[in-house]
């Protein structure tokens, strides 16, 4: 499955639990509650799981995952995680914990 493709499905599954797609920092997004919780990035997925939390320091542990710097300027946001298409199967989990820490911070 293309990354564009692993994108829709997971958004589609998001949709019951109030996730839409929206356009974000120049990228496909998923937004919840007015938030952005999730940016596809053409070969992987950030998410914003929340600087230090137990899903941010997963994510950072995978390999070639790094903090998402949407700039490109060396001013990578502290609560974003770029997690790489070869993890492509941890999206589900990230982006609904995503949802989850955004949702706690209402």
């Amino acid at each position: 499955m293309t990354p564009d493709a692993r994108f829709t499905e997971l958004l589609d599954d998001l949709k019951m639990l109030g996730v839409t797609q929206s356009t974000s920092f120049g990228k496909r997004g998923m937004t919840a509650d007015g938030k952005v919780i999730a940016c596809f990035l053409d070969d992987s997925m950030a998410f914003k799981l929340g600087a230090s939390t137990p899903e941010h320091v997963a994510a950072l542990a995978l390999s070639g995952a790094e903090l998402w710097d949407p700039s490109g300027m060396g001013r990578p946001f502290k609560d974003w995680v770029r997690v790489p298409q070869a993890h492509e199967d941890t999206w589900s989990r990230f982006a609904e914990q995503a949802l989850h820490h955004i949702r706690q911070h209402l």
